[in-house]
């Protein structure tokens, strides 16, 4: 799940990155309004952590800004402002729940986990693909009796294939929502990664491979032989 935080006082954006970061959240930061908007219109976030008091542009005129764009993402408004009519306020320019400073890691996991399920995203324990199994807590990947882990990253292109299988996912998704908004990656680290997921799966037997689209992307498809078997 890709995560947007615009929080203007930096090192609590760095400590929720962090926090998130530790549940397998890619998180991207922003710290005035003007560069969250920006961010936020790429449409490329499940959640906007999106603060009130931001220099540029609020909080308020952020999430306003997006509705107006018909940008549904969910966003959690954060606030060191604790009155009703303040909360108010806030859903009225289109926050979807509000969360007061200071606040436990317990508290935003949880409400990030309920924006997550007012999107309908099912909550699963495992993705799975004509006999190969992505487990989503151990980051395994299995055929039959053979597993191997995945790295952070080989899980999250994994992942991202598993949910889209026999869809073209574009390198340039990959690149953002794997390595994030303002990484530095390019195509190659992309084609790195999906060479050590070939061996992976070639290692435990899968009837499954990544086919490269030149130009286009990766999906994956059912081996000739598995078709044929």
């Amino acid at each position: 799940m890709q995560i947007l935080v615009v929080e203007d006082e930096k090192r609590l954006a760095e400590a929720l990155q962090q926090i998130l970061s530790e549940k397998k959240y890619m998180v991207d930061l922003a710290f005035d309004g003007s560069d969250g908007l920006d961010m936020a219109m790429s449409g490329i976030y499940d959640i906007i952590i999106l603060d009130v008091m931001l220099p540029k542009m609020n909080g308020l005129q952020v999430a306003q800004s997006l509705r107006k764009a018909k940008v549904s993402t969910p966003i959690l408004m954060l606030t060191a402002k604790d009155q009703i009519s303040d909360k108010v306020t806030g859903l009225d320019a289109g926050a979807d729940d509000y969360m007061t400073k200071p606040f436990s890691p317990d508290e935003l996991f949880a409400r990030v986990r309920a924006l997550t399920r007012r999107q309908g995203e099912v909550v699963l324990d495992e993705l799975k693909f004509d006999g190969l199994v992505l487990n989503l807590s151990t980051c395994d990947l299995s055929n039959g009796s053979k597993s191997v882990h995945l790295n952070y990253k080989e899980f999250e292109i994994m992942k991202i294939l598993m949910q889209n299988p026999q869809s073209v996912t574009p390198k340039e998704d990959l690149i953002v929502k794997v390595w994030g908004y303002d990484s530095n990656a390019v195509d190659n680290n992309v084609e790195v990664y999906i060479s050590f997921l070939r061996k992976k799966l070639d290692f435990i037997h899968a009837h499954v491979e990544i086919v490269s689209l030149r130009k286009v992307g990766y999906r994956l498809e059912i081996r000739e032989e598995a078709k044929e078997g």
